[in-house]
């Protein structure tokens, strides 16, 4: 019962933060990027060495693990995503309150432009004026592709993050 309190709970975290996900990248990516070659090259030797690596995740879990105990807890991960997805809603905010209320409107969040429109466009492949459930399969197999290569393709396991963005260095 507790293996599968834990899973709910981490595809809630889950949910929540890819549910702002599109919403935050276009209101940018605050401390969750992928970091520059500089920031990886922490002695600034021109090289990125294994343990430069290892330091920076050890550093990153260590920031998850709040009680110091060396492990990350149901608790912990989910705090960890709920403090992300905070922090991204707050900048969405910033970015997109035209009327500076504190409260984002459907209006407010609405793609800017004729995007809806090119990307139901793109998915009716027959211009039926409907999009069936082959057409919905394709478009949404061609999105994920576009988002593995726009992101990398993450882990060898095939995590990645979604909503990292490389820093420019």
């Amino acid at each position: 019962m507790k293996h599968t309190t834990f899973i709910a709970a981490i595809i809630g975290a889950a949910v929540t933060v890819t549910g702002t996900t599109v919403l935050a990248e276009r209101a940018g990516s605050g401390d969750h990027k992928r970091p520059s070659f500089s920031e990886l090259d922490a002695n600034a030797d021109g090289q990125i060495t294994m343990e430069e690596m290892q330091a920076r995740g050890d550093a990153h879990l260590a920031k998850i693990d709040t009680d110091g105990d060396g492990f990350v807890s149901e608790a912990e991960a989910v705090a960890a995503a709920s403090a992300r997805a905070k922090d991204r809603h707050a900048r969405m905010v910033e970015r997109f309150d035209a009327d500076k209320d504190g409260k984002l409107s459907l209006q407010e969040l609405k793609p800017r432009g004729e995007r809806g429109a090119r990307m139901f466009e793109r998915a009716d492949s027959d211009k039926s004026g409907g999009i069936s459930q082959e057409e919905f399969a394709a478009a949404t197999k061609k999105m994920e592709q576009h988002m593995r290569k726009r992101h990398g393709e993450g882990h060898k396991d095939g995590r990645g993050h979604m909503g990292d963005k490389p820093a420019n260095d």
